[in-house]
């Protein structure tokens, strides 16, 4: 069974990657959470965890593998414990999967079955479910934190010898330029529109469809604000 792949992302779709590994292109399920982070590494080299499984018909007499991918051990196991849940399968756990993981987590340990009837595929009824089975189970995902890039500082330039006998004259010392430091991803960047969109009241497929022509409309932008100003700028 593969558990990991690092390859090249030549596409992003709706609910799927491509992935370049060498001369073969693999098709990678990813939830929307993971879709957001990485829509902007197209021709980057990625890596997913991977879980596999067996799709069939009815009938029984014809199976498709898939593989889901998520960025991190920790979307995994917390997939596989959502998978746990009575009625709920891969494909709806993967679909439902479209808030960060310490999120649904933390919902589901305070008890928030109407939080989680927001997810996308999970009824009322399901949303009980989920927090009667998983109540005590998601502690460690609730109290996860988002690890925060480190930032990175350029090396010292070395220090000139001196080697002349005699003194020079005093030379003002070179104008430093600031360096600016991004605290954030870009994946992290994309993921806090999401989240503000949400707050200003969009659904999770009318959030979706803003970022999307957000990423789409070819315009740079470095902060949360830049972003949603864009957004709100564009006509339709």
């Amino acid at each position: 069974m593969i558990t990991k792949m690092t390859g090249v992302l030549t596409r992003v779709l709706d609910d799927e990657v491509r992935l370049q590994i060498g001369a073969f292109e693999y098709q990678v399920l990813v939830p929307e959470s993971v879709r957001r982070v990485i829509q902007m590494k197209i021709g980057q080299e990625v890596t997913f965890h991977i879980t596999e499984y067996l799709e069939g018909n009815s009938g029984g007499n014809r199976f498709i593998p898939r593989k889901l991918g998520f960025n991190t051990e920790a979307e995994l196991d917390f997939f596989d414990l959502f998978c746990t849940v009575e009625k709920i399968g891969s494909k709806k756990a993967l679909k439902a999967m479209a808030r960060p993981v310490k999120e649904i987590a933390d919902a589901i340990a305070r008890q928030d079955a109407r939080w989680l009837s927001t997810l996308p595929g999970i009824g009322a009824t399901t949303a009980e479910q989920i927090v009667t089975t998983l109540k005590r189970k998601v502690t460690q995902f609730a109290m996860s934190a988002t690890p925060a890039a480190t930032p990175t500082t350029p090396p010292e330039e070395p220090k000139p010898k001196a080697t002349t006998k005699k003194k020079a004259a005093a030379e003002p010392a070179p104008e430093v330029q600031p360096v600016v430091i991004a605290m954030e991803t870009e994946g992290q960047l994309v993921e806090d529109v999401y989240q503000a969109l949400m707050g200003l009241g969009h659904n999770p497929i009318e959030a979706r469809t803003k970022l999307d022509g957000l990423l789409t409309c070819g315009k740079p932008f470095k902060t949360l604000q830049d972003a949603l100003t864009l957004i709100y700028s564009q006509k339709g």
